[in-house]
């Protein structure tokens, strides 16, 4: 796979998402979990932001609040010109088809068809996608396509999962400890890969780690901690993911 530099961290561009006092509480029976207190938050367009914190942090939470998978308690999130607070389930299903790219530390994938019709299971639904080859030689399985899941290593399995999110040609890429299954090398194959897709397809990215060393290729850093922004910083330059080292 081509080695691809990561540009300079980028300068704020316009906001793609505002949370605005965004809380989240789960109640079960007369136990209360308060998972979100408060956030406040912007994200921009074609940014690359790397969500820090620990387990119970919120950062799970505050991703599916993002993607439309979850709704807050209170306060407000705007999507472009999109309340996603005030939309119905309809509608945000709608918006995830349209607009959003989930990648999970687990891929997901079918296993009776191949990394190709994997892949076309999105672009068939999508109304401008790349076609599945493109997809996937762009995540670097051009010579894989017609394997099946068992076939691939969980790198490669996880690339799929990404040439499937990325095939619709998402505004953003949502990414829930997506090297949390792999070992060290090939987990920085796999961050090459999404570090390539915000470069070239100019995708917002989120990715959700507890892993500290990652921040170092994002544009900001964002570290949450029991429910709350613990802190918000923009790196002075972004590392290459193949440079990173833990």
């Amino acid at each position: 796979m081509t080695v691809i530099r990561p540009p300079p961290a980028a300068p704020p561009s316009a906001a793609v998402f505002v949370v605005r006092g965004v809380t989240k509480v789960y109640r079960t029976g007369e136990v209360e979990v308060r998972a979100l207190r408060g956030i406040d938050l912007d994200l921009h367009a074609g940014e690359f932001v790397v969500l820090l914190g620990p387990s119970g942090s919120g950062k799970s939470t505050l991703l599916n609040i993002l993607g439309g998978l979850d709704v807050p308690t209170s306060g407000t999130v705007r999507f472009r010109d999109h309340d996603l607070t005030r939309e119905d389930e309809a509608a945000l299903t709608r918006y995830r088809r349209e607009h959003v790219g989930f990648v999970f530390q687990f891929y997901n994938l079918m296993p009776s068809l191949t990394a190709r019709e994997n892949v076309a299971v999105v672009t068939d639904i999508a109304a401008a996608p790349l076609a599945p080859e493109e997809a996937l030689r762009l995540v670097g399985l051009g010579d894989r396509m017609d394997n099946f899941p068992a076939q691939l290593s969980g790198g490669e399995q996880q690339r799929v999962a990404i040439a499937r999110s990325i095939a619709k040609r998402p505004d953003v890429l949502l990414c829930d400890e997506p090297t949390g299954a792999l070992d060290v090398k090939t987990g920085i194959t796999v961050l090459e890969v999404i570090e390539r897709i915000n470069r070239e397809l100019g995708t917002t990215t989120v990715i959700i780690t507890h892993n500290a060393v990652i921040a170092g290729m994002a544009d900001r850093v964002i570290t949450l901690s029991d429910g709350r922004i613990a802190s918000s910083y923009r790196n002075a330059a972004r590392i290459a993911a193949q440079s990173l080292v833990w």
